[in-house]
């Protein structure tokens, strides 16, 4: 018998070091110039100044280095340190270097400060797609950017002192130089329910107080500032907290996503708080917080269902089955078109929302209705989105590598973050019972799109947002949100995309699940303006 070394070619030959019928790497890629849908959006809804920093944003989250920084951030978990070995409190929280890349890239690039930077019209908008951008990459390192960009305008309103002290630093395009906010509002009784907070805040004089109690959640403790909700003599409370003496972080959560983000439980031993807003009004201060985290669980949504739709469709161009690439044949064209349906009715819903940020006072009525029914339907949305992409992979996006488990871990978060299911369905049931105003608006937006499509049409004549039960507001709100997807679809999407929408969305022409749209889509159409160059 020959020996192995006298047969040279064995080592080409051999089925086990063959790489066969494998889709090639993404990345480097533009995430933005391959997102025809994101440029219209940003060029339609007010941002289009900002094409050049959307696109070297696009360029950077795209190549191969970002992507190793994410998987690096997402496998070396923080860790966190309450004592030197001395025995003195430090509180420190030991980050990977990946994490700081990821955070310093997002912050330098302005997705935490550039509408209060610049207060340019349309500099919402581009933020928004700088997030959905940077956001595919690693979404727990969105939270401090989004807690950081939404603290602006509670400050704000809350205390012109503070602002003035504080806005400078949170809106500085400079990872070392900058300041990050944080929050911490839910409590191990209450939850959502802020009001069972117990925490308490004992008053010191010259608006200045001494806070006791604990938080169950307190996102990203390396923030230099906290907004906090503590009980006052005249009620719920909100204020002010800079990290240091008096807040002492107890554990980090071990939790089923976002884990490159330290989530800490805090105990208050006595720290000095400051006062923001007016004392026993600690919810209409922080609302306006809330508010802008709300449009930021949105957009990393639509992050996610853009990251899960482009891997998707990727892996099928390039990965062949029963002998024809899996693109070209008929069931998976039905699940990639209808995730890519997904995909863009989540994009130019929360990009319309986000221009309503850019409107001030005329786009209040509209973003106070449109905020809570988008960030519910697109947030619950995403979980189911982020599964059937990976299914597309099969058992190769089974396995971490591939980023599809991160992606598919990750994606509850932001139907839980800033007010879960029930809690956002409930707010729109208030909106629609007290504030006509935002109603009127609402539906404004939605007639656009009349006359477009017979489906679209019958949907919204038989939208019932009148005498709503607590029992059906779910039902209501999904309504709400497909009459302006559909809307939305109708006059701005090439028709492959409305017609597809609105027959399987609002026609019941489509099934329960991904991949049952109706005989007759365009699905090659969908799938190639999903993902050009196919």
């Amino acid at each position: 018998m020959a020996a192995l070394d006298e047969i040279p070619e064995l080592g080409q030959q051999d089925p086990a070091r063959a790489v066969l019928n494998q889709a090639p790497p993404l990345e480097p890629a533009n995430l933005f110039e391959l997102d025809l849908v994101l440029q219209e959006s940003l060029a339609r809804e007010g941002g289009g100044w900002g094409v050049e920093r959307a696109r070297e944003a696009g360029g950077a989250a795209g190549s191969v280095e970002a992507r190793e920084h994410a998987r690096r951030a997402e496998r070396n978990v923080p860790v966190l340190k309450t004592h030197d070995r001395y025995g003195n409190r430090i509180d420190a929280v030991e980050l990977d270097p990946s994490w700081h890349w990821l955070l310093r890239g997002a912050i330098e690039r302005g997705i935490a400060g550039l509408p209060w930077h610049s207060q340019r019209e349309g500099a919402h908008v581009v933020r928004a797609a700088l997030f959905t951008l940077w956001g595919q990459l690693d979404d727990g390192v969105m939270c401090p950017v989004s807690m950081t960009y939404a603290a602006v305008p509670a400050l704000r309103d809350g205390s012109p002192e503070l602002a003035a002290k504080w806005e400078p630093r949170l809106t500085y395009f400079d990872y070392d130089s900058g300041a990050l906010a944080g929050m911490a509002m839910t409590e191990r009784q209450g939850g959502s329910d802020v009001r069972a907070n117990i925490t308490r805040a004992v008053e010191l004089g010259d608006g200045w107080y001494e806070l006791h109690g604990h938080k169950w959640f307190c996102s990203y403790p390396p923030c230099d500032i906290f907004l906090v909700l503590a009980q006052a003599p005249a009620g719920l409370t909100c204020f002010l907290v800079e990290r240091g003496e008096g807040m002492e972080f107890q554990r980090l959560k071990d939790k089923l996503g976002t884990r490159s983000l330290p989530s800490a439980e805090v105990e208050f031993r006595g720290a000095r708080a400051q006062l923001l807003g007016e004392e026993g009004r600690g919810v209409q201060t922080i609302i306006r917080m809330v508010n802008h985290t709300r449009l930021d669980c949105m957009l990393g949504s639509v992050a996610g269902y853009r990251r899960g739709t482009v891997e998707a469709i990727h892996h099928a161009r390039y990965r062949s089955a029963f002998g024809a690439p899996l693109v070209e044949q008929p069931a998976m064209q039905n699940v990639l078109a209808d995730l890519a349906l997904d995909s863009e009715a989540a994009m130019v819903a929360a990009m319309r929302v986000a221009r309503a940020y850019d409107e001030g006072s005329s786009g209040a009525a509209f973003r106070r209705l449109a905020t809570a029914v988008m960030k519910y339907w697109i947030c619950k949305r995403a979980p189911g989105h982020a599964v059937e992409a990976l299914e597309c992979l099969g058992g190769n996006g089974f396995v971490e590598d591939s980023g599809l488990p991160a992606l598919y871990r990750g994606a509850p978060i932001n139907t839980i973050w800033e007010g879960s299911g029930n809690v956002a369905a409930l707010d729109v049931l208030r909106a629609l019972g007290r504030e006509p105003e935002a109603v009127a608006a609402f539906r404004a937006e939605c007639e656009l799109g009349r006359g477009g499509d017979r489906y679209l049409d019958a949907h919204l004549d038989g939208l019932d947002d009148a005498s709503v039960s607590e029992f059906g507001a779910r039902r209501v709100v999904e309504d709400l949100a497909l009459a302006l997807q559909g809307s939305l679809l109708v006059r701005f999407a090439p028709p492959a995309v409305a017609d597809a929408f609105c027959a399987s969305r609002l026609g019941g022409q489509g099934g329960r699940a991904y991949g049952t749209l109706p005989a007759g889509v365009d699905a090659s159409a969908i799938i190639d303006r999903a993902l050009p160059g196919g």
